[in-house]
């Protein structure tokens, strides 16, 4: 019986509808009504703006413009249209109540907006009271041996990552440098470097620098 009763319901309220939207459609004359067209474009580069919204102020219905700012929508003669679009400052159009016509085009221009934000200033600690305690337990040395160590810390990492081994990426760059070298002595005897002057500094100053000394490691057992 209940579900009756909200099938009944709902049918009247489905026919109550129609007459309603009939009888607003009979309110409106049909020589008020105008196909309403155009474009969007910006007032800078006159290049069309995608996705705007074109809305009746009266009713707020309307349309989006497509990829290339196109919009197209049934209007009615003195509608005040509504164009608002992010980064641009809303625009305003009223349509003639004098038109003869039942279709109107617009080339509708916006302008760009410019919004002034304040200086935001970006701390480690998320309020005073986090960055009061991490001051005062803040543990400055005191000694030039200690700022001494501080500071050989880069010297430190520069030996770790001269002892890390190269990742793939530079391996392939030798593997092809050195075939492309092979490619290019195809055929004749291999580039010798021994009376090459160049090679010869770069030999002379990598032995002054250290990089044929055997590197002893401490072990602790």
């Amino acid at each position: 019986m209940k579900k009756l009763f909200h099938s009944m319901l709902f049918i009247a309220f489905l026919l109550f509808s129609g007459i309603v939207a009939k009888a607003q459609a009979q309110t409106i004359p049909q020589k008020d009504l105008i196909q309403f067209s155009g474009v969007v474009v910006s007032n800078d580069s006159l290049q069309p703006l995608p996705y705007v919204n074109v809305i009746i102020h009266r009713t707020h219905r309307g349309t989006v413009t497509d990829f290339y700012g196109f919009y197209s929508f049934v209007a009615m003669k003195g509608d005040t249209i509504d164009f608002q679009y992010i980064g641009y400052k809303p625009s305003r159009y009223i349509i003639a109540d004098t038109l003869t016509d039942n279709r109107y085009s617009l080339i509708q221009t916006m302008k760009r907006d410019t919004i002034l934000m304040k200086e935001a200033t970006i701390y480690p600690w998320p309020s005073k009271e986090e960055f009061k305690r991490a001051f005062l337990e803040l543990q400055l040395p005191d000694d030039d041996m200690k700022r001494a160590q501080r500071n050989l810390e880069l010297a430190q990492r520069k030996e770790i990552q001269d002892a890390v081994p190269y990742d793939g990426s530079i391996n392939y760059k030798f593997v092809t440098a050195e075939r492309q070298s092979r490619l290019y002595t195809a055929g004749q005897l291999p580039v010798n470097n021994i009376l090459n002057p160049l090679a010869w500094a770069a030999f002379i100053k990598a032995w002054q620098d250290g990089a044929f000394k055997r590197k002893e490691k401490d072990e602790k057992y």
